[in-house]
């Protein structure tokens, strides 16, 4: 099993397959950012699949693909088809925004995702269009959906919490996500780069507070993904809220992931700068002996925590450079 020198199980990789994306969500990305990867730098699908099957050989069971937005990644059901199908990958999935859903829900059920997480802040329609730039809201809808008839189970929706912008809406959202049958999960902001930063952030702890009280939840012990979320669930068991609080309550002390970006850098830490180039390894002419040594040197890389609370600037990056 891959482990870092703190003694944490590095299980689970987040690889971002385009820093590309549709839309333009405040706290993740600016409006007029240009500095894009070149493609001729993105790593291509078999590059990424020789990583990802250097990282299950090395015991990473679980894989994500994300972005910027993955969907618009030019034939990715194909790539999805050929990892689901690599030894030692037992969980496969997807982060999206949902515009492209609906296109692509039964091709990615079929290539072997599993389960997919739709990024949703909002269900007023004008607000959407202001959060995300774009009048989006309805083919998000139609996307989740999709999803649900696709058999893409379960289906999450990360809602980043946003004092001021989406905070009055989340107790519609969780009533929402309960009727629907999705796994709601509510973000706090993260100081990334200068559009994280500008967000206004909400503590998350008084509102776990009150949708336990209104919704008649209880702390819920059940894995649902191997992520950082802290579950909730109705008396019933028949719907969960799960709830990723970085600052208020951080996860580092049991954090699982890496993250690949689009360009071979591998990210030990949303919250530092410790990286790891891979891409010269995978273009010189590195054996797979060579390139799992050098995924062992990454994560001992790896930092003890983050120092979002003490160093909030520290990180210039934007979330869609290093991967969601």
């Amino acid at each position: 099993m891959l482990s870092d020198r703190f003694g944490r199980s590095i299980d689970y990789l987040r690889v971002s397959v385009t820093d590309r994306c549709d839309l333009r969500c405040t706290y993740c990305m600016p409006k007029d950012f240009k500095g894009y990867e070149d493609p001729p730098d993105w790593l291509s699908f078999d590059e990424i699949e020789r990583v990802v099957a250097a990282f299950a050989r090395l015991g990473t069971s679980r894989v994500r693909l994300t972005g910027g937005e993955p969907l618009t990644r030019r034939n990715l059901p194909q790539l999805a088809s050929r990892l689901s199908s690599l030894d030692g990958v037992r969980d496969l999935s997807l982060s999206t925004n949902g515009t492209r859903l609906a296109r692509y829900a039964e091709a990615l059920a079929a290539s072997g995702i599993s389960r997919v997480n739709v990024s949703l802040d909002t269900l007023d329609r004008e607000c959407m269009a202001g959060i995300t730039g774009r009048d989006c809201l309805p083919a998000v809808l139609d996307g989740l959906q999709a999803a649900k008839a696709a058999g893409l189970a379960p289906v999450k929706i990360n809602m980043v919490a946003m004092r001021g912008v989406n905070d009055a809406e989340i107790d519609a959202m969780a009533a929402f996500c309960i009727e629907q049958q999705f796994v709601l999960r509510l973000i706090e902001v993260m100081p990334m780069g200068e559009t994280g930063r500008n967000t206004a952030y909400l503590n998350l702890a008084p509102v776990q507070a009150r949708l336990a009280e209104k919704f008649n939840l209880v702390p819920q012990a059940l894995e649902l993904g191997g992520g950082p979320a802290r579950y909730w669930a109705t008396a019933d068991g028949s719907a969960s809220i799960g709830f990723i609080t970085p600052l208020s309550q951080h996860f580092c002390a049991t954090c699982n992931r890496v993250r690949l970006a689009v360009d071979g850098t591998l990210y030990l830490c949303l919250g530092q700068e410790q990286q790891y180039p891979l891409r010269p390894l995978l273009r010189g002419g590195a054996s797979d002996t060579e390139l799992e040594q050098a995924i062992r040197e990454a994560i001992e890389l790896k930092p003890q925590q983050h120092d979002f609370g003490q160093a909030p600037a520290k990180i210039v990056r934007f979330m869609s450079q290093t991967g969601g």
